[in-house]
């Protein structure tokens, strides 16, 4: 089974659309909203974790698409700057998934994209914005 976390990005055209239905009845897929900024009439985002088989995955993102919204992966969505990032930890005890925790040896924060899932409460823990959110 393959699993892969997405963001899809509404807009206000296109957010009455039973999207995720769709995706659950045509491509025989899986979903775990892992958050969701949904209102009527405005744009917005939600975070699925999808799970199915690979062709019914790339053909519901495909139609996704279709349909106007905007597919990206969660990794694009949820960053870490490096270069910012002073490894003081403060995100790692923020983090419900574990997707920052400190590398053994080194001392320094990791960032795992595939375990994120997109809460951003790392954003606002982290004292010198070294997490960002890419808002593409």
């Amino acid at each position: 089974m393959y699993s892969r976390k997405v963001v899809i990005r509404y807009t206000a055209d296109n957010v009455e659309q039973p999207i995720i239905c769709h995706l659950v009845k045509q491509y025989d897929l899986e979903f775990n909203i892992l958050k969701a900024r949904i209102f009527p009439r405005r744009d917005g985002m939600i975070v699925l974790e999808l799970r199915g088989a690979k062709e019914n995955f790339d053909e519901g993102i495909q139609f996704l698409r279709e349909k106007g919204l905007k597919v990206e992966p969660l990794s694009k969505s949820v960053n870490q700057n490096r270069d910012r990032c002073v490894h003081c930890g403060a995100c790692t005890s923020f983090c419900p998934t574990g997707a920052l925790a400190f590398e053994a040896g080194s001392a320094k924060v990791a960032f795992d994209a595939e375990k994120c899932n997109g809460c951003e409460l790392c954003v606002s823990a982290c004292p010198v914005r070294a997490m960002e959110v890419d808002l593409l």
